[in-house]
């Protein structure tokens, strides 16, 4: 019995220095400051009924905004097989690089807001071999008419492509094999800029993305809702991302990391131009917002990028400019 104890406590004692060397290990510095940028989505703007221009003018102009995701969703850019349409990105690069701001250009099927993968009716209508080698020919006309242009910093290759959860219904089941040949199209075609690979903060594994990708990216959900719970708040700390990081990186080392997508919008099932105000606001407010912030601060990623500016402009269009105002301060 006293061997058994023995043993016993030399498991747990071995179990204790790994869980405080773990601590160490995880332990993120803070970093000298925090860049904030901005995802801007085009569809999104004509979905709330804004002139996009005009917005992204805003965000620019008056925002401040000189760090941005932007997105060359597949629709926008081909809506007609072998048509291509780059009068909205061309127009939003030309202007992040006239006043020097830099951007994550995302690219791919899948890429941000709902229906998470975005794909032209075209080719929906194919088989998946085929609309594989027609994602391809589209990355290929995208990266080569925007290698050249200096104000895109990365490629960010789909978005959070191995989380299912809320995809599998429009995108279908993942396969890691064509993602891994999307990569390598990728590199193939500009091997100068670093790969952005993205996750689900809370409910990403985070292995898969950053094992594949040149620099990561997280994202940060605080504040959620559904039909059958309502409103409820995450029950992450923020030092839960210091762990993940250090998990990852101690398998395949150090890579840049970066929150990629901090929600400051209220979490809705329906479009936005459909829910009243004050349900609007009991979902996402000034003071949510402020909190939202310092929960981020504290996982200490040093770039942060924001999501949500379309509907900032809209509400102050509305008469409510309390989030754009706030905005202006952040990125002043």
């Amino acid at each position: 019995m006293n061997k058994i104890w023995k043993i016993l406590l030399g498991i747990l004692a071995l179990m204790i220095i790994l869980i405080v060397w773990f601590s160490w290990y995880a332990h993120k510095p803070v970093p000298e400051s925090i860049s904030y940028g901005m995802s801007f989505n085009t569809m999104y703007a004509n979905e709330l009924g804004l002139d996009w221009k005009e917005t992204y003018n805003a965000i620019v102009d008056e925002l401040g905004v000189r760090h941005f995701r932007l997105a060359a969703h597949w629709p926008m850019v081909e809506p007609i097989d072998d048509v291509y349409n780059f009068s909205e990105l061309d127009y939003q690069l030309n202007k992040a690089e006239s006043v020097g701001a830099d951007v994550i250009l995302a690219i791919g099927r899948r890429l941000p807001r709902w229906p998470e993968c975005h794909v032209p009716e075209w080719v929906a209508e194919k088989s998946w071999t085929d609309q594989q080698a027609e994602l391809l020919e589209y990355l290929t006309v995208v990266v080569e008419r925007y290698k050249n242009n200096p104000a895109i910093t990365y490629w960010q290759l789909e978005n959070e492509p191995y989380l299912e959860v809320f995809a599998k219904e429009h995108c279908g089941e993942f396969v890691e094999t064509f993602f891994e040949a999307e990569i390598a199209h990728l590199r193939s075609l500009d091997s100068s800029r670093p790969i952005l690979i993205t996750d689900s903060g809370n409910l990403g594994l985070w292995s898969g993305p950053y094992r594949h990708s040149d620099a990561f990216g997280t994202s940060v959900y605080v504040y959620f809702w559904n039909p059958e719970f309502g409103q409820f708040k995450t029950v992450l700390p923020a030092w839960f991302y210091w762990f993940k990081e250090a998990y990852v990186t101690l398998f395949y080392g150090e890579k840049e990391t970066m929150l990629i997508e901090l929600s400051a919008e209220p979490w809705l099932l329906e479009p936005v131009t459909e829910v009243d105000i004050e349900t609007q606001f009991s979902r996402m407010n000034d003071e949510k917002f402020s909190e939202i912030l310092a929960y981020a601060e504290a996982t200490r990623f040093s770039k942060q990028y924001l999501w949500g500016a379309e509907w900032w402009y809209w509400l102050a269009k509305k008469g409510h400019p309390e989030l754009w105002e706030h905005g202006k301060e952040l990125y002043k």
